[in-house]
């Protein structure tokens, strides 16, 4: 009898948990003493462990719902999406005011976007698929470099991850905003 195997599965890219910054989580963890205020009349030990109760609770549902920028198995997937990264083309890393533009004003609103607060940074990738009406992902990552090269190293079919010990940032992909740059 032959055994089947699942097919090898090639390693992760790229990931990265978009977690909310610390001083939302501080804020979060705010409703503390108001919780135990309202409990403190009824028994002040209560009070305190119900407030310390739901601080908990709300700190770590911030966390656990934070959405997750991965690239594995030629995919890129970002939150609850995904695509195949041979529909990708080159992606373009944005910081500062460049960022900022490519948020706001100069959001394409047909675009599928993962935006964060608190998280500058983002990587614009084109869709290259002409059946999807998606013209490009805007995506947030604290490291725009490293995504670009999962990104890329994914379209390419390597399988190398992208480790923290990749050289710096890409100045040939990385664009910044005219107050950035000194222009």
């Amino acid at each position: 009898m032959s055994e089947r195997r699942p097919p090898a599965r090639r390693p992760v890219l790229y990931r990265e948990r978009l977690s909310p910054s610390l001083w939302l989580l501080v804020a979060a963890a705010l409703c503390a003493p108001m919780v135990a205020l309202v409990f403190t009349p009824v028994n002040p030990t209560v009070g305190l462990g119900v407030g310390a109760a739901v601080a908990g609770a709300v700190v770590f549902l911030l966390i656990a719902a934070s959405p997750v920028v991965e690239v594995e198995n030629g995919m890129l997937r970002a939150g609850r999406a995904r695509i195949e990264v041979h529909h990708l083309g080159t992606p373009r890393g944005h910081l500062g005011e460049d960022a900022r533009r490519k948020r706001g004003a100069e959001l394409d609103p047909r675009s599928w976007h993962l935006i964060r607060g608190g998280i500058d940074p983002v990587v614009v990738v084109p869709v290259d698929d002409p059946d999807d009406p998606v013209p490009s992902w805007v995506i947030s990552t604290r490291t725009p470099d490293r995504l670009i090269a999962a990104i890329e190293r994914a379209r390419v079919g390597s399988d190398t991850p992208v480790t923290p010990s990749t050289p710096g940032r890409s100045g040939r992909r990385m664009t910044r905003g005219r107050a950035a740059s000194g222009a």
